[in-house]
């Protein structure tokens, strides 16, 4: 293997994400592994940061053949898939095993086993951090607009919770959004990742403030 592992990742993940749709694309696969190596950077442990960038580029491959019904979990088929590329490029074995196990935990599932390294919480952090602020707000309407949509319909609902444990709200429009961060938000392993989520939290409790405030038209008056 003459190329970097983290380079190496983005070259054999990227062709993966051409049917992506906007929510788990290779641009959220690269903001992960940004975000990822800048909370690397203000741990205390040694971190593998080849390793954690390598598993970011990787770690949503599936996504598009899930949404396909292709696979029933990309978690489980990222893994094998990456394992494979990898092996295929001589990358040593430990170093598979260490970006396999951070791909296989980086998902909120309950089948996901717990990150047992730095390097997977550090990639589970990042991954649930590009589901908060200003441009996770974004993100998650684009992923409540995926999974509602309805074929034939001219635009997204994206105020169903029949397939969601959420009870109904006075502004359903948001709900989902209201609960995916917080979820997200309150799982995070890391210190710097903590550090993080509490800014981009204050920002996201400002937005919907201000959105119950416009609705209720008490906030622009």
């Amino acid at each position: 293997m003459t190329q970097e592992l983290g380079p190496l990742a983005r070259t054999l993940s990227v062709p993966y994400y051409e049917d992506a749709l906007p929510a788990h694309d290779q641009f959220h696969a690269k903001r992960v592994r940004d975000v990822a190596l800048r909370l690397a950077g203000h741990c205390d442990g040694s971190v593998d940061r080849d390793v954690l960038a390598a598993s970011a580029w990787l770690h949503d491959i599936g996504r598009p053949r899930e949404r396909a019904g292709e696979i029933d979990d990309h978690d489980e088929w990222a893994t094998a898939e990456a394992a494979q590329l990898l092996a295929a490029e001589d990358v040593k074995p430990d170093r598979i095993d260490r970006v396999k196990h951070c791909i296989r935990a980086h998902s909120i599932r309950a089948s996901s086993p717990e990150p047992r390294t730095l390097e997977a919480k550090l990639l589970f952090d990042a991954d649930k951090l590009d589901a908060a602020g200003a441009r996770g707000l974004v993100r998650l309407a684009c992923i409540v607009g995926e999974r509602s949509g309805r074929t034939g319909k001219k635009y997204a609902v994206i105020d169903d919770t029949s397939d969601t444990d959420l009870e109904s709200s006075d502004h359903p429009d948001i709900t989902l959004l209201r609960e995916w961060a917080r979820e997200r938000l309150d799982m995070l392993y890391t210190h710097p990742g903590r550090r993080l989520g509490r800014t981009r939290r204050e920002f996201m409790d400002e937005f919907f403030t201000r959105f119950d405030g416009e609705i209720g038209g008490t906030r622009e008056w």
